[in-house]
């Protein structure tokens, strides 16, 4: 399927959201930092070591699930935390109200400065759909649905498997890869047969370890090596650069808010 970039033998296109299809990565990193860093602060006092925003994002916290981040962050740092409850307030000194301060910050921000999708991508989800390609998201974020109507794609997928579809159906989340097996099941696709398009290092895990028939490496902070070393086939910055040059000048979808 070489207009698309991908072996003649992928029939599904599954695509994680931040980083890939939304520029909010960047927007959780954010909201990540500025919950540890009050509670390391909180913690160990002013001499506290921040959060680094991109090498600890990166290799502890981007594309787990939300309590997944704070207890593998949180034990890199040799901390250990009572599990607490989902329903834990926002703050409180748990892995869940920890984790439901990151997405009470999260919401903030992004109701403050809203959601744009990336145009590369949605050029690129055209093709896929205009190519009869099945699609399904597969986010840890349960928030999915809401941002993907923010920009106005969420009718593109033909599946959603979420953080509240995982928690629902008890799926661990990446870097295992019951979550895009999931996806590739409901769509009737076998994993051999599709694609998984990933920005993060725990979903290029999820990837090779699904053995599924194409993983995309999407590198928007400049770790393609990484990316390459977790089980990437190829890696583009944009997933534009998958297409042929010549592309519509209108992509339905690119106008919606």
């Amino acid at each position: 399927m070489t207009n698309l970039g991908l072996p003649d033998s992928i029939r599904a296109c599954l695509f994680d959201l931040d980083g890939v299809l939304t520029k909010t990565a960047v927007v959780h990193a954010a909201a990540w930092k500025e919950m540890f860093d009050a509670y390391l602060r909180d913690r160990e006092g002013p001499g506290f070591r921040p959060f680094d925003p991109v090498a600890e994002y990166d290799a502890y916290v981007d594309g787990r699930p939300r309590a997944d981040g704070v207890r593998t962050f949180l034990a890199s740092r040799g901390i250990q935390l009572p599990e607490g409850t989902d329903d834990d307030p926002p703050g409180r000194e748990t892995v869940h109200g920890l984790g439901n301060r990151k997405n009470e910050l999260l919401l903030a921000k992004i109701r403050k400065d809203g959601v744009e999708a990336y145009d590369g991508s949605l050029r690129y989800l055209y093709a896929v759909r205009t190519a009869r390609l099945r699609t399904a998201v597969v986010s840890s974020s349960a928030n999915c649905r809401d941002v993907l109507a923010s920009v106005g794609i969420e009718d593109r997928f033909d599946v959603r498997i979420d953080g509240i579809v995982a928690r629902e159906r008890r799926l661990p989340g990446k870097p295992h890869p019951d979550t895009f097996l999931a996806a590739a099941e409901e769509l009737g696709v076998p994993a051999g047969e599709s694609a998984v398009f990933e920005d993060a290092l725990a979903g290029m895990d999820a990837g090779r370890a699904g053995h599924f028939g194409y993983v995309v490496g999407v590198d928007r902070t400049g770790q393609a090596d990484a990316l390459r070393a977790h089980g990437a086939d190829t890696v583009v910055q944009d997933l534009q650069q998958l297409l042929p040059d010549r592309e519509p000048e209108h992509v339905p979808g690119r106008e919606r808010p």
